[in-house]
């Protein structure tokens, strides 16, 4: 069920049977000369709009502008200060749980999200402990290529050239989902060097076309389908139990 493609009345109903939504989370940034802008965001779209085929699961509209500065000296990228991501992401949960939503999951897409998203669950929490009162809701955070089995299968699909960005295994994945944009180039050295991430300057000296450690040309939509398919059935799974955990002093 995809929460922006139904009315104010079908969600009052949903919050009859379940208070658990997942929120896909991302970036929208550059991804080495083929890699499309949106994919760290469209990978955790399309494992959620999947995995609400086979399950009765929320989809809240998919938050696309995370915190990507160090990518900013490429065209296309649109970066959120860590302080702007977290308000921004406060905002979203109060709004949900303002609802009645008591279990909220951010399926993420973009590593360099990662510490701002906890940052922020941190913020949001601490307004309830510091007014000694319940938060009356869970926030969990889970990256897409973290659910189950899904490493696994990305490394016996590619056992080298697989890299930290603008990695195969999620350009495959929108390679699945939107067949008809997919980018070819020749890269030179084929497997992209890496280094540590800093400003978007310094950034773009290290990493000249935007690759991490990876070989794009290794992704076929084949493999972006297995890893789609397995990631939803990891996601329903990962819902089922998050769904399922008990309120303290509920054990």
């Amino acid at each position: 069920m995809l929460l922006y493609m139904s009315t104010w009345a079908e969600i009052d109903q949903f919050l009859q049977r379940s208070r658990t939504i997942v929120i896909p989370i991302g970036s929208n940034e550059q991804h080495g000369p083929t890699g499309l802008l949106g994919t760290d965001w469209m990978c955790p779209e399309i494992i959620a709009r999947q995995a609400q085929q086979d399950a009765d699961i929320l989809i809240a509209p998919t938050f696309n502008i995370g915190m990507a500065q160090h990518h900013l000296g490429f065209p296309g990228t649109i970066s959120l200060r860590p302080s702007t991501f977290m308000a921004a992401i406060g905002d979203w949960v109060r709004s949900l749980a303002a609802h009645g939503f008591e279990k909220i999951l951010f399926l993420n897409g973009h590593g360099g999200n990662v510490a701002s998203i906890e940052a922020a669950f941190s913020e949001i929490y601490a307004e309830a402990s510091f007014a000694r009162r319940p938060a009356g809701f869970a926030l969990k955070l889970c990256n897409w290529w973290d659910l189950e089995g899904v490493n696994e299968l990305a490394k016996q699909q590619f056992p080298t050239g697989h890299g930290v960005h603008a990695t195969p295994s999620e350009i495959a994945i929108t390679q699945w989902a939107y067949p008809d944009s997919i980018k070819t180039a020749d890269y030179s050295p084929q497997i992209a060097n890496w280094g540590p991430i800093r400003e978007a300057a310094d950034f773009r000296a290290r990493h000249p076309d935007g690759r991490m450690g990876s070989d794009p040309a290794l992704a076929t939509p084949e493999k972006g389908r297995e890893l789609v398919m397995l990631a939803a059935q990891g996601l329903v799974k990962e819902v089922a139990a998050f769904s399922r955990e008990a309120k303290a002093g509920q054990q």
